[in-house]
């Protein structure tokens, strides 16, 4: 055997390349003598390290997600009210901007902080009050992630990668429900892949402004949707204190810098919100001790893992947790692959899991002419998956509300570690490669027909095509003998024809479910608080106990408790279960079994011209021209008026905000004109008998204490307007006039 020489421990830089457009290794390069490119240039051309193919198809794919997320838009009309009336008085008063108050006249607030609000209002502010106004910065969000996550990924693993995450993203059917949407989550999905950037960029040499960045963003996630914004700060910091190439006192202090720029970002306006007194501001919706940190810590916090919400609904009962109106889900690890979240998010999620482990694997056996380069795309995987199984930890053990929609948390994660792994294994190519490979389009193939056949009567036939083409493809990728080989770029053959062939259709295989369900979703007018995406799901039911299907298009036959039907015929739902005591608040409107949709549950309730007009019939006289238990019912109303409403109760009526003495009080005052009779939501919270079961057949008995049917504020002032004051009528709706008492 030869003696070693220094040659033999020489890096080679080209054993194995770093990916296009990431960092360099080997021996220094000649100088680029390449002029600089201008804006303009740059822009249309990208990087000049980039292939000339890279920017004309990013450019392509922003495109396309800017169309997709605009198409119709207008359809959904103003989505979730319950957040569109906030916009709405967020547009006309900036102390209700701030606070993110449910009415300009500023009683509540809505659930959330209001970061969220902020774009939407200033579009209406800038636009007027409609529906593009309100869900076009929504829509401006996705293109904005899927263009960050393209930038995110093209870093190290270079524009193929990119483009396959952004991609991915850009059809992930939860992501596009929401980037079209006027929930918080659209925002909280931008700042969370803003935050992994500026993570991953911090990485890079230990740059501590990237890191302050970082916390940056995970602040005003905080003021976006409270905690969740910082489920996977452990894993972040974590990675960063492990990984970052800067002595261990530097990475220490850097993140204390960084968890400091994050309370000052997140804490400002908690601060102002607590320090002001109460009266000098609008009651914290959804708290029952008017203070936002009981929010944040309760029914926006702790409360969601527990499962013991102690507000925003029902006082003492919880209103969406497991022992309260209804369950979200049975917890586990295969929550998130259930009939009523698998098809919101989980098409990819096991080819991410595949790739991860792979990656690491791969990654953790770093040769020495490469060890700086691969430690590096490790650590991107451990912040990309430690990001994607705190998320989908939580998610699937957490026993409080939890929504199908926010699931979008889930998607950049899953989006980013299918590129990057993807591209990695490609390119090195080999037996093994081929194997990962086509196990990962194999399997994919298999969940999406079982996804797929979760809707039997909705494009039938396109499950046997994913399945065969995507199984055909993974056979291919199997046993092509061409593909790539392990070694120098000089040293490798293109990938042969078969190879090339199947991993064409494998992708195509891979991406047809979800693209299939966003193209659904898209096409589908959505509204309401429990929005999904995609078609009917059969065995998909928002309850427990056969509660119905609050499902894909808005319809639910067997419904929810009462029948509350979406605008849209949807599939059968499970046939109803026991009755809640009381019903719901009111009942949901509807006959069940196909009811006639009323505006429950947030959902787009129709204002007739004769009530509209009488609402705002001197108006401007009074601080509220009228008020409506609840906010679903409220918002209705100001929206259709553009006038203030107070929403007696808050979300689901049962803050107790005013009390009955300071309803009293407004109404001497002459500050509220009208008091409405809704049949939209929850009108007689608190001892009102319900309109119907849990069948959407029965009707409901006298309220349980402690639940729905508690006696409160609500109920109290609605009881002594309906005794003091003289009953009027428009459009069909009930109304007691405040400014005229009974004879």
């Amino acid at each position: 055997m030869a003696p070693r020489t220094a040659a033999h421990d020489a890096p080679d830089p080209v054993s194995e390349p770093a990916a296009e457009g990431g960092p360099r290794t080997g021996p220094p390069e000649a100088p680029d003598r390449t002029p600089p490119r201008g804006l303009v240039q740059r822009i249309v051309r990208g990087r000049p390290e980039d292939p000339g193919w890279a920017r004309p198809a990013l450019l392509a794919l922003l495109a396309v997600t800017a169309v997709l997320y605009v198409w119709d838009l207008s359809a959904s009309k103003y989505a979730n009210q319950f957040y569109s009336a906030a916009v709405q008085a967020g547009s006309v008063s900036w102390k209700a901007f701030f606070f993110g108050s449910s009415d300009a006249a500023n009683s509540i607030t809505v659930d959330k902080p209001p970061a969220s609000l902020w774009p939407m209002a200033l579009s209406v502010r800038l636009f007027g009050l409609n529906p593009w106004a309100v869900l076009v910065p929504q829509a401006l969000m996705g293109v904005a992630a899927v263009g960050v996550l393209y930038a995110t990924v093209r870093r190290r693993f270079g524009a193929a990668a990119g483009l396959l995450s952004a991609g991915a993203l850009a059809i992930t059917p939860v992501a596009a429900l929401m980037f079209r949407y006027n929930n918080p989550d659209a925002l909280l999905c931008l700042l969370m892949v803003c935050a992994v950037a500026c993570v991953l960029r911090a990485l890079e040499a230990g740059r501590t402004k990237w890191l302050l960045l970082a916390g940056l963003c995970f602040g005003l996630g905080f003021l976006t949707k409270t905690l969740q914004a910082w489920l996977i700060l452990p894993a972040v910091a974590v990675v960063y204190a492990c990984c970052a190439p800067v002595a261990l006192r530097k990475r220490v202090g850097q993140l204390l810098l960084a968890g400091l720029v994050l309370v000052i970002s997140g804490g400002w306006w908690v601060a102002i919100d607590e320090l002001l007194p109460a009266s000098a501001r609008p009651y914290v919706g959804s708290s029952q001790t008017n203070s936002f940190l009981d929010l944040t810590f309760g029914y926006n916090g702790l409360g969601r893992i527990s499962g013991n919400e102690r507000a925003g609904a029902a006082g003492g009962g919880g209103h969406h947790g497991s022992g309260g109106f209804g369950g979200h889900g049975q917890t586990g690890l295969t929550r998130l692959f259930s009939s009523d979240m698998g098809g919101q998010i989980s098409w990819l999620l096991p080819a991410a899991l595949i790739l991860l482990v792979v990656a690491v694997c791969v990654l953790w056996r770093a040769r020495r002419a490469v060890a700086a380069e691969q430690a590096a795309q490790r650590a991107e995987f451990l912040v990309w998956g430690g990001a994607l199984l705190m998320t989908f930890t939580i998610f699937s053990f957490m026993s409080g509300i939890f929504h199908q929609y926010y699931n979008i948390a889930l998607s950049p994660y899953i989006a980013a570690l299918v590129g990057m792994g993807t591209v990695l294994v490609w390119r090195r190519g080999g037996w093994l490669a081929r194997i990962v490979l086509a196990a990962v389009v194999g399997t994919t193939a298999v969940w999406s027909y079982v996804l797929l056949a979760r809707s039997p009567h909705w494009l039938p036939w396109l499950k046997w095509v994913v399945l065969v083409v995507g199984l055909l493809a993974a056979l291919g990728l199997l046993l092509a003998a061409g593909g790539v080989r392990e070694g120098a770029p000089e040293r490798r053959r293109p990938a042969g024809a078969v190879t090339a062939v199947a991993a064409g259709l494998g992708l195509a295989a891979a991406l047809a479910g979800p693209l299939a369900y966003t193209l659904n979703t898209v096409n589908t007018a959505k509204g309401g608080g429990m929005v999904l995406a995609g078609p009917a799901v059969q065995g998909a039911g928002g309850f427990p106990g056969g509660l119905g299907g609050m499902r894909g298009q808005g319809g639910a036959k067997g419904g929810m408790p009462g029948g509350a039907a979406g605008r849209h015929e949807g599939g059968a739902g499970a046939a109803g279960g026991q009755g809640f005591p009381g019903g719901f608040p009111g009942g949901m409107a509807g006959a069940g079994h196909g009811g006639t949709h009323k505006g429950g549950m947030g959902e787009e309730a129709t204002v007739s011209a004769a009530a509209q007009r009488l609402v705002e019939q001197d108006a401007d006289h009074y601080t509220w021209a009228a008020a409506a238990i609840g906010s679903q019912s409220a918002a209705s109303y100001q929206l259709a008026t553009q006038k203030p409403v107070m929403p007696v109760g808050g979300f689901m009526g049962s803050d107790p905000s005013p009390t009955l003495a300071q309803f009293q009080r407004y109404v001497a005052e002459g500050k509220i004109h009208y008091f409405i009779v809704s049949e939209r939501g929850f009108h007689g919270l608190g001892g009102a008998k319900g309109a119907g079961g849990a069948d959407g057949k029965r009707a409901g008995g006298p309220g349980a204490p402690g639940g729905f049917g508690q006696k409160g504020p609500s109920s109290q002032i609605s009881a002594w307007v309906e005794k003091t004051f003289k009953k009027v009528t428009a459009g069909g709706a009930t109304f007691y006039d405040l400014t005229q008492k009974k004879a």
